[in-house]
């Protein structure tokens, strides 16, 4: 199943959300309008806004206020990448030059906060207070992760759990209220709002382990970044913590060189050392095992189109190649 196929099964929905989008993004500052404008546009999956869609309707929601919540999630997803690219020094993005890289370092981090405030003036309007109180606590435990992540640049020390939990803090934890979201909307019982949670945490994760993936067996036209940025910023992903466990002794030493002085001229040879040790494949079965436990979780709701969508969702997640 492929992500168009998705996608054209979410197509009215999909256009609802980015009607909101274009609407919610009006300012009088015309430079917000314009770096907003420019981030918006250069498109990306709209993972999460879908995620919102499909849980709300696999619930039964038939109401209109997840439209509106789907583009929060967007615009909090947003707001996540202008700073993170600051933060990153990150030049290319979805294959376009990054906002920061065009109109300034400023503008990128003022423009994301305009996002995230404009995403908190869009929840108020709904009205609901658990609603309110998911998209807040996630919002800050993004923030934690993105410290976090920062905290361990450079560190080859990290071991795996260390490296799940800021992948569950600043990744998954978005796909996690995106799906809560949509089940707190269709009213279920509690277990069954707990049990879509833990799919969005389980497909989040999986994700975010297929990009680390990427980053080092991708195309930069196909993934849409530099490979090897990862490297140049020192961040250690699985594919390196496996190397560290599972390489010969100099396999090893060449990955923690690496992350430890930062930049990406040894890229090469720790494409080769990953390679050589069944790195990427053993980052891969990791993604399928949360993939399967994403699909379990999913059994808490009744037979529906939604269902098996979400199901579809989870399982491209692993299998991507961009």
């Amino acid at each position: 199943m492929s992500l168009d196929a998705i996608r054209e099964y979410l197509v009215a929905d999909m256009a609802a959300v980015d009607d909101v989008i274009r609407q919610r993004l009006h300012s009088d500052v015309a430079l917000v309008r314009q770096v907003a404008e420019y981030i918006i546009a250069g498109g990306g999956k709209r993972l999460r806004p879908a995620l919102l869609i499909l849980t709300a309707g696999a619930c039964g929601y038939r109401g209109r206020h997840h439209h509106e919540l789907a583009a929060v999630v967007e615009f909090i997803h947003t707001a996540t990448l202008l700073h993170d690219d600051v933060v990153d020094e990150s030049a290319l993005r979805r294959g376009r030059s990054t906002a920061n890289s065009l109109f300034g370092n400023a503008a990128a981090v003022l423009v994301g906060d305009f996002l995230y405030s404009r995403a908190f003036q869009m929840m108020v309007g709904v009205n609901d207070m658990r609603i309110l109180e998911v998209l807040a606590d996630a919002t800050n435990v993004i923030a934690e992760g993105e410290v976090l992540q920062l905290m361990n640049c450079r560190n080859a020390d990290i071991d795996e759990a260390g490296y799940l939990q800021v992948i569950r803090y600043k990744t998954a934890k978005l796909f996690e209220a995106a799906t809560r979201i949509g089940a707190i909307l269709g009213r279920v019982e509690r277990p069954v709002e707990d049990a879509l949670a833990a799919y969005g945490v389980h497909l989040g994760t999986a994700f975010q382990l297929i990009d680390d993936v990427l980053d080092y067996s991708g195309e930069a036209n196909v993934i849409g970044k530099n490979v090897g940025d990862d490297l140049a910023e020192g961040k250690m992903t699985l594919p390196l913590i496996h190397v560290l466990r599972h390489g010969t002794p100099e396999q090893a030493g060449l990955i923690r060189r690496a992350v430890e002085e930062g930049g990406n001229e040894n890229l090469p040879e720790v494409s080769r050392a990953i390679h050589e040790s069944g790195a990427l494949d053993y980052a891969r079965s990791q993604a399928r095992a949360e993939v399967a436990l994403a699909c379990d979780a999913l059994a808490a709701l009744p037979v529906s189109e939604a269902r098996d969508r979400l199901a579809q969702l989870a399982t491209f997640s692993a299998d991507r190649d961009h």
